[in-house]
């Protein structure tokens, strides 16, 4: 049985990945953020019974020698830990250069002196910008159009370096936009979602125009497995993507649909991006994926919308959110 360490497990996707890896059989320690009050964010809700069975290690990814600890007797590092809304990435950049770039070079500098098998560092379709041209693949020009974006470029591309220096196995996984349930109040869908669901006439957005291409989070987390199953993805980029996209004013309005057809969508300037940092449009590939692995989407973009709709209604998760503020 492979032993596997998920850094950034107690968040949204990884999460997701550690619940998916236990079930399929891996011995997993998940990685989480040291606080005070010992909580372990979403890993702190799912089944008791998993619970037990998961090993916590409670550390920071900025420390190297809590990282080292960490990846001790492990197989496998899926390292998701990281930084990740962008507008506090335009607040506090050094902030995403301590965590995105210094935690992913300790999670390399460890694998290489504990000649760990498999490293999957996580990327963003954010390292991509606004598309040159679509279906974005993984020869694309990297555009640093945030603080975040560039911290992500700049570890995507220390853990190419360490793979050709020190010939490591490594892979570099790109998700492109994923959503569903656990993800937090700062991205569009459960922004759109809790502020309809509180009973608001008005759903405050940014800009309505960009088009995302979203992935829902089981299949984004079985995409992370697939591609460590096979040595054919070593020293690779993957983007894990659905080639399909949606503008977010369209995605508003099919929310609205589904929920409350009452609402109006309006702009709220100071949910937008400055205009040179905002990323236009994003349609990923993913044919590079299905060549190299057995990764295709389980889940069409209706029916990941209605889990995760569900997530909030049936299974009563709203009042985990505050929608009475801009989550940035």
């Amino acid at each position: 049985m492979k032993k596997v360490l998920v850094t950034g497990a107690d968040g949204f996707i990884g999460s997701h990945l550690t619940e998916m890896l236990l079930e399929q059989g891996y011995n997993v320690r998940a990685f989480t953020y040291y606080n005070s009050f010992s909580t372990w964010g979403w890993l702190d809700t799912i089944e008791k019974k998993k619970l037990k069975e998961i090993e916590i290690f409670q550390g920071d990814i900025r420390d190297p020698n809590g990282v080292r600890e960490a990846m001790k007797e492990i197989d496998e590092v899926y390292h998701l830990a990281a930084l990740i809304a962008i507008p506090f990435s335009y607040n506090s950049p050094d902030s995403y250069i301590d965590t995105n770039i210094k935690g992913t070079l300790n999670v390399l500098q460890a694998a290489r002196d504990l000649y760990t098998s498999r490293i999957l560092i996580t990327s963003t379709s954010e390292v991509y910008g606004t598309a040159q041209y679509v279906p974005i693949d993984e020869r694309h020009p990297y555009q640093g159009q945030s603080p975040y974006s560039a911290t992500k470029i700049g570890a995507d591309r220390l853990a190419e370096s360490f793979y050709r220096s020190f010939n490591m196995p490594i892979s570099i996984v790109r998700p492109f936009n994923t959503f569903g349930p656990r993800q937090s109040a700062r991205a569009v869908i459960p922004t759109i979602i809790t502020q309809l669901l509180s009973g608001q006439k008005e759903i405050k957005l940014g800009a309505l125009s960009p088009t995302r291409d979203f992935n829902y989070v089981k299949d984004t987390a079985n995409g992370f497995i697939e591609i460590a199953k096979t040595r054919n993805t070593i020293g690779e980029e993957i983007n894990i993507a659905t080639e399909r996209e949606i503008s977010i004013g369209g995605l508003a309005e099919e929310l609205i649909r589904q929920i409350n057809p009452s609402c109006k969508v309006i702009c709220d300037k100071e949910r937008l991006r400055p205009d040179k940092s905002e990323v236009n449009r994003l349609l990923g590939s993913n044919k590079k994926i299905r060549e190299l692995t057995n990764w295709e989407p389980k889940y069409s973009f209706e029916e990941g919308i209605k889990e995760t709709i569900n997530w909030f209604t049936i299974e009563k998760n709203l009042e985990k959110y505050r929608t009475d503020i801009y989550n940035i």
